[in-house]
């Protein structure tokens, strides 16, 4: 990624402020957290589907299904993907790949109750909606999805540097 003026996100001062942030400018384009969110969902669905496939070939006649301890790993991987990883680095893994963070409206790093907010509530309404909170960050300027108004973040593509 290159690191043109565009796609930096500015880091805090020495006091705790962040300068020239503007969330419309750095907004993720919508299709490319798309992809992020897809690369996210088949690293989850992967594991059990990986199993059940090595169980069909290799495992022994009539053990079919999904272990405990494979929905344990699952579960695990669950919360490091979407706990975890963006409090300690505003990134999901397909975040990471694709080139986008999650920071809050004003700029400044997660918080546990911004990202429970986010990535539990959040993700839990817009399934409820059959996926609409999705896409209303294709349709309004900002864009934002429901779960970042409701979590106070907006995914913008860039980093944090150093002024």
């Amino acid at each position: 990624m290159a690191t043109t003026a565009d796609n930096v996100i500015p880091a805090k001062t020495e006091a705790d402020k962040i300068v020239n942030f503007s969330p419309e400018r750095l907004k993720a384009p919508f299709f490319l957290r798309v992809a992020a969110f897809c690369i996210d969902y088949i690293i989850l669905i992967g594991l059990p589907i990986a199993w059940l496939v090595a169980t069909k070939f290799f495992g022994e006649p009539g053990s079919q299904g999904i272990s405990n301890f494979i929905w344990v790993i699952g579960a695990i991987l669950l919360i490091v993907n979407l706990l975890l990883f963006p409090l300690l680095r505003g990134q999901t893994v397909g975040k990471m790949i694709t080139g986008l963070t999650i920071v809050n409206s004003d700029g400044t790093d997660l918080r546990l109750g911004g990202i429970l907010r986010r990535n539990v509530i959040g993700y839990l309404i817009t399934v409820a909606t059959l996926g609409l909170g999705f896409l209303i960050s294709g349709i309004n300027s900002s864009g934002r999805a429901l779960h970042d108004f409701l979590g106070g973040t907006v995914v913008v593509r860039g980093r944090k540097v150093q002024l």
